[in-house]
C-alpha cells in the first residue's frame, strides 16, 4: 500500500504567545519538522507540508522531501489543498498529522496504517478516564464517559474516499474525522499514546521537549588516520586538492581528514572500520577519491536511522598551509553529509616541530562526530 503523509501547519497558535507553535524548535528541530519525520519514518511519500501563505521561509527548513503546499483560512480547507495536491498521482491512503503534535511514535502511526486493510479510515485515540463535569464556574451536573475517547493523529484515510469527503463537505468539522463521517465513512479507532500530545499552551512545549529529548540516541565516534609524505605535487585533504611539494603514500588518494571523519562516523554506528569497509586489498579503490568513503559512512547512519548532527576535524602538519582551504573544506563535507556550515568545524595545528609531522614526514588527523536519532 502506498502512503502518503500530509503535516497540516497553516494555524497561527496564538494562544502560545510569539511565533506560531508548529516553527518553534525543541530537541534541535521545529515542532512541525518532528511531526514530518514520525511520517517519514513509517515510509510516507510523498510528503505534503501545508503552511500559511505567510510561513514560507519556515516552511522551507521542515523536511529536504517537503512538498510545500499553501493551506486555507481553516483546517478543512488546509486539509483539502494537500490533498488536491496528491490528487495528479493519487496514493493509495493518507495520514493527515497535525504539525503542533511532534511526539508522534512510529508505532502509533503503523497501527493507523494496518488498521486500513480493513477500515476506509482510522484514528489513534485515548479512553476518557476521568470524571466528566457539566458547568462553568460550579459544577452543574455529571457526564457518563462510557465510550467517550481523547481524539489524535494521526488520521488515515483511503486516498479516494477522503479527498470525495473533503470535496463534498460542507465545513464545520472539528477533524477529518467529522468528514469521513458525514460521508458515510467507517473509521476504525486505534490505540493513541498519551506522550502524543498537542502544543496548545506554553507548558506544552517543556513537555514535549522533555519526551523528545527522552527518546533521542545520541551517538559520539572518533577517527584517526596517518599518511607518510611522498613523491606527488599536491595532497588532498577533507576533499581539497591543495599544491604540495610532496603526495601521500596511500591506496587511495590518502585523505586523512576524510579518512579520519569516516572513521569517527562508523565508530558511532559500532560498525568497524574504514579498513573494513574498503579493504585497502581490493584494487577497486586504488586512488579512489575519499567522498566516495564519507558518503557510504552516511547511508549506514541513515539506514540506521540516525543523523549526523555535527563534525569536528582536526589536521596535524607542518605544511601546507590549512586556513586558506578551511572554507572549501567545510563545504566539500557540509554536501556530503548534509550539514550547514556552522555544524561543521575545522582545525589544523603542528606538532612543534616534534615527531614525524615535526619532521614533515607526513600528516595526521583526528575527527569527531556527534550522530542522533531522527
Amino acid at each position: 500500500m502506498r502512503i502518503a503523509g500530509i503535516i497540516v501547519a497553516g494555524g497561527r497558535g496564538t494562544r502560545l504567545g510569539g511565533s506560531p507553535k508548529q516553527w518553534r524548535v525543541i530537541a534541535g528541530r521545529s515542532v512541525a519538522s518532528h511531526a514530518m519525520m514520525a511520517l517519514d519514518r513509517v515510509g510516507a511519500d510523498p510528503l505534503i507540508l501545508v503552511h500559511h501563505a505567510d510561513d514560507i521561509a519556515f516552511a522551507e527548513n521542515v523536511h529536504p522531501r517537503a512538498r510545500l503546499v499553501v493551506g486555507g483560512a481553516t483546517r478543512a480547507e488546509s486539509v483539502r489543498a494537500g490533498l488536491e495536491a496528491l490528487a495528479a498521482d493519487p496514493p493509495d491512503a493518507v495520514l493527515i498529522h497535525d504539525a503542533a503534535r511532534p511526539c508522534l511514535t512510529r508505532e502509533v502511526a503503523e497501527r493507523v496504517v494496518q488498521a486500513l486493510a480493513g477500515h476506509e479510515g482510522a484514528a489513534p485515540a485515548l479512553p476518557v478516564t476521568d470524571a466528566l463535569w457539566r458547568g462553568v464556574t460550579e459544577v452543574e451536573g455529571a457526564q457518563p464517559r462510557e465510550g467517550l475517547w481523547r481524539a489524535q493523529t494521526p488520521q488515515g484515510f483511503r486516498f479516494g474516499p477522503i479527498l470525495a469527503a473533503h470535496r463534498s463537505s460542507p465545513g464545520g468539522a472539528a477533524d477529518d474525522v467529522e468528514v469521513a463521517r458525514m460521508a458515510g465513512l467507517s473509521v476504525a479507532i486505534v490505540r493513541g499514546d498519551e506522550d502524543n500530545l498537542k502544543v496548545t499552551h506554553r507548558g506544552d512545549l517543556a513537555r514535549a521537549s522533555r519526551i523528545l529529548e527522552g527518546r533521542m540516541d545520541i551517538r559520539t565516534g572518533h577517527g584517526y588516520d596517518v599518511h607518510a609524505f611522498g613523491p606527488g605535487d599536491h595532497v588532498s585533504i577533507c576533499g581539497v586538492k591543495i599544491p604540495h611539494s610532496q603526495g601521500v603514500v596511500a591506496h587511495s588518494d590518502g585523505d586523512v581528514g576524510l579518512h579520519a571523519l569516516t572513521d569517527a562516523i562508523l565508530g558511532a554506528l559500532a560498525a568497524g572500520d574504514i579498513g573494513h569497509h574498503f579493504p585497502p586489498s581490493d584494487p577497486r579503490w586504488r586512488g579512489a577519491d575519499s567522498v566516495l568513503f564519507l558518503d557510504h559512512a552516511k547511508r549506514l547512519a541513515d539506514e540506521a536511522g540516525l543523523r549526523v548532527s555535527h563534525v569536528d576535524v582536526t589536521l596535524v602538519c607542518e605544511a601546507p598551509r590549512i586556513g586558506p582551504h578551511a572554507g572549501a573544506m567545510k563545504d566539500v563535507i557540509g554536501r556530503t553529509l548534509g550539514l550547514g556550515p556552522e555544524r561543521v568545524s575545522i582545525k589544523a595545528t603542528t606538532s612543534e616541530r616534534l615527531g614525524f609531522t615535526g619532521r614533515s614526514e607526513g600528516m595526521a588527523a583526528l575527527a569527531t562526530a556527534t550522530l542522533v536519532s531522527e
